[in-house]
């Protein structure tokens, strides 16, 4: 070969290479990142719930915890819903922390307490960071005792680097580079994002600290610059996390068939009325009458002492109910079963809202005809998920809606069966005293939407 040929073939290759590098370059920095933290204040930043202490060292922010407080989270001012963020964080080994993602705080929840997704920082044998837990909420929902990899990428007493994807309800977590965990989930679409300095115990001494710099966010098509992830996605819908499984939850329904439910007046599942889509459980609407399409549904089973959740979405102006210690053989006529009913309503646009034996007592989340719910209850609107959590123990009854106890009493007192007494089952013997009972899914002909059905026995 001719050698000057030869130097210009040997020139052109190491100059594509060179060019071939720039472009990667450039393709990272094009990347529309943003820093949430400027190097020299807390603008944009505020802190809620406990008195630990941040401060500002060079670009790093700074927490040290703090004798006799609650956890504490320095939050962004702003809220984030979809986005890719990356950051780096140095920890004390001894200590417990995490990076709140899509998180609330309201007065209705816990009197204002931080709830959320949470990638935990764990620095114990464990070795749990970048995993996925739900704050004051949930618990675990992503952990890596499965996932030995992310469990040793952790470094002790150095610098970590987590990358956080949040797109739609899918969550993606690396630490240092290693895929940890990848959750499907629709709990919260958006809220902010906060530094946590966990609580310490009253033998543990003050002063330990964790460290956050390079923090910086991608929320301006952050789908074009996902990464891949080569995790299975586990999905909680219809499915129990690691800490419903060990604290004895057990599916109601298993998001996929009619197992475990038949109809109220029937020994089989409804032919009609009753759909299920994409993991949904819905009563059809068929022009808003109780019980005159496929009618109620009920558990196969009979319950005592309980806890149960249920997730609903409603349509404009619905109509249903969730009830409980039912009697299916009280009514074999027309109209619905029998049972205590937490009310499923759409209280700005169905008349029922505004009756009842007593003010207010068939509105959201209320004992139905008996006892009203907290008229501050926490709300989501028309076509978002709700969440109704029912708490029955040694005749006591709770009614929570989206994780706040709307509403109390007690099966069997003086004051409730007074209250019955006054109300449209007066003439039902025995009613809401009954030992144990059917759950209840209401056909009152609107459309609702039901998901993650779960009871844990008492």
């Amino acid at each position: 070969m001719n050698t000057i040929v030869f130097k210009y073939l040997v020139l052109s290759a190491l100059g594509l290479l060179v060019f071939t590098g720039c472009k990667n370059e450039s393709e990272t920095a094009d990347e529309p990142w943003q820093s949430l933290f400027n190097g020299t204040s807390l603008d944009g930043w505020k802190q809620l719930n406990g008195k630990a202490a941040y401060r500002i060292e060079g670009d790093e922010i700074v927490g040290t915890t703090v004798a006799n407080t609650p956890n504490s989270f320095l939050t962004t001012t702003q809220d984030y819903g979809d986005f890719i963020m990356e950051l780096d964080y140095k920890v004390d080994p001894s200590m417990n922390s995490g990076i709140q993602i899509r998180s609330l705080s309201t007065p209705k929840f816990r009197n204002g307490r931080v709830h959320g997704y949470q990638i935990e920082i764990d620095p114990s044998e464990r070795a749990w960071s970048a995993g996925i837990y739900d704050e004051a909420r949930r618990g675990w929902l992503y952990s890596l005792e499965n996932n030995p990899k992310a469990q040793q990428a952790f470094k002790q007493n150095e610098w970590n680097h987590y990358r956080v994807e949040a797109l739609g309800d899918t969550l993606k977590t690396w630490i240092n580079g290693v895929e940890a965990a990848h959750l499907v989930d629709d709990q919260t679409a958006s809220g902010f994002i906060a530094l946590q300095v966990h609580a310490i115990g009253a033998e543990d001494e003050p002063g330990k600290e964790i460290r956050w710099k390079n923090i910086k966010i991608i929320t301006e098509n952050p789908q074009q610059y996902s990464k891949q992830m080569s995790l299975p996605a586990f999905n909680t819908k219809n499915n129990l996390t690691q800490a419903e499984v060990a604290s004895g939850w057990q599916l109601l329904w298993d998001g996929k068939t009619t197992e475990g439910w038949r109809g109220g007046k029937l020994d089989h599942f409804p032919e009609k009325g009753w759909v299920i889509e994409d993991g949904e459980l819905i009563v059809l609407s068929t022009g808003g009458e109780e019980s005159a399409a496929g009618g109620d549904i009920v558990t196969t089973e009979q319950y005592q002492d309980f806890e149960l959740k249920i997730d609903f979405k409603i349509t404009e102006g619905a109509n249903s109910g969730i009830k409980y210690y039912v009697d299916t053989e009280l009514n074999k006529g027309e109209g619905s079963s029998i049972g205590l009913e937490y009310q499923i309503l759409d209280d700005a646009h169905h008349p029922d809202a505004k009756l009842g034996n007593h003010e207010g007592s068939r509105t959201l989340a209320s004992l139905y005809d008996l006892i009203q719910a907290d008229p501050n209850k926490p709300v989501n609107p028309i076509g978002e998920w709700n969440t109704a959590r029912i708490v029955s123990k040694n005749k006591h009854v709770e009614h929570y809606l989206n994780d706040v106890k709307v509403l109390e009493y007690d099966r069997g007192s003086d004051a409730f069966l007074q209250l019955v007494e006054e109300s449209k089952y007066k003439d039902w013997p025995g009613f809401g005293t009954f030992e144990k009972g059917n759950i209840l899914l209401q056909d009152h002909g609107d459309r609702v939407a039901f998901k993650n059905i779960k009871i844990k026995v008492l």
